[in-house]
């Protein structure tokens, strides 16, 4: 028994240890595609627009402002519901605002153009796929929600709202105080805002699932021909390129926010159906299966048996 509780507690660390490194490759990838979108001048999403706003009026870097506004959300996510809370939080809260002011750094340090309506399209074209792969990685590590997502969900459980209602409400109220700060609202925030489900949904079957499983899989044994399979598939995945509505784009932030107890016991409820229709399912067809292999003996043995009289 203990060296079963000792295997599990190093599967656990390794799982840990790997969705941490996912969450903040994540967080850096989804950061440069804020940036893409930033210095092609179409807009960002809405917290992260009201926050170069408010912190060019401060004289702050985004970094610090964002980290500031972050303690002040999380504490009130700690006081409503702190199961809300893990690494990938601190990750997210922490890294990127920072992550964005040097990636803009080095943006501006490499290319020295005028902006024009292509290097707009290409920039927002580019910054989407990246902020929505980003954000898919993010997400499906799964240890832990950034502040901003965290409110919603809490609002929605407290105020008995629907989830769809509370993100449209934060969702739109933190573009208005964007325009109000000056901040850097255009097409791409009303993407991100209401369109991206699809994308980051593309990301996630094609990319941030198969990632996962190989994850899942190495934590419960690890070795180096594991880790060798693992960038061969990461490899073979990223070879393949973006393609119905808002709806998606809620049911991916609702994700990012974590589910509500009571969404998590009806999800529990629905894949333990699921599970017991699929059983059932298999079942059917092994006995078919049966029927049909016994079937084709018979008939071997029945040809057989004409042959040799």
């Amino acid at each position: 028994m203990d060296m079963l509780d000792g295997r599990k507690g190093r599967h656990n660390k390794w799982e840990i240890l790997l969705k941490s490194i996912l969450s903040l490759v994540g967080v850096a990838i989804l950061a440069m595609g804020a940036t893409l979108c930033q210095q092609g001048n179409v807009g960002l999403d809405p917290y992260t627009a009201v926050n170069i706003g408010v912190s060019d009026k401060l004289g702050l870097s985004l970094g610090t402002y964002q980290l500031l506004a972050n303690l002040l959300i999380i504490i009130v996510v700690i006081l409503l519901d702190r199961k809300k809370i893990g690494i990938g939080t601190i990750i997210n809260m922490v890294c990127a605002g920072f992550m964005i002011d040097w990636f803009s750094a080095i943006y501006r340090s490499v290319f020295h153009y005028d902006a024009t309506l292509f290097t707009g399209i290409v920039n927002g074209v580019l910054g989407l796929l990246l902020f929505t792969l980003g954000t898919s990685l993010y997400m499906s590590a799964n240890v832990g929600v950034a502040p901003y997502d965290a409110l919603a969900p809490i609002a929605s459980k407290r105020l008995h709202i629907k989830y769809k209602i509370c993100r449209i409400v934060q969702d739109i109220s933190f573009m208005i105080a964007a325009l109000f700060a000056g901040g850097p609202i255009g097409l791409a925030t009303v993407i991100i805002s209401f369109f991206a489900g699809p994308l980051i949904t593309f990301w996630n079957t094609h990319v941030s699932k198969s990632i996962v499983s190989t994850m899942d899989d190495f934590s419960e044994n690890p070795s180096g021909k594991k880790i060798g399979h693992g960038f061969d598939s990461a490899g073979r995945y990223t070879v393949h390129l973006v393609r119905h509505s808002y709806q998606q784009t809620l049911l991916t932030q609702e994700q990012l926010s974590q589910y509500s107890d009571e969404e998590l016991e009806r999800r529990v409820e629905q894949t333990r159906r699921t599970l017991k229709d699929t059983r059932r399912v298999i079942r059917h067809t092994l006995l078919q299966y049966g029927m049909l292999k016994r079937e084709e003996l018979r008939r071997k043995r029945a040809e057989s048996h004409t042959k040799k009289r």
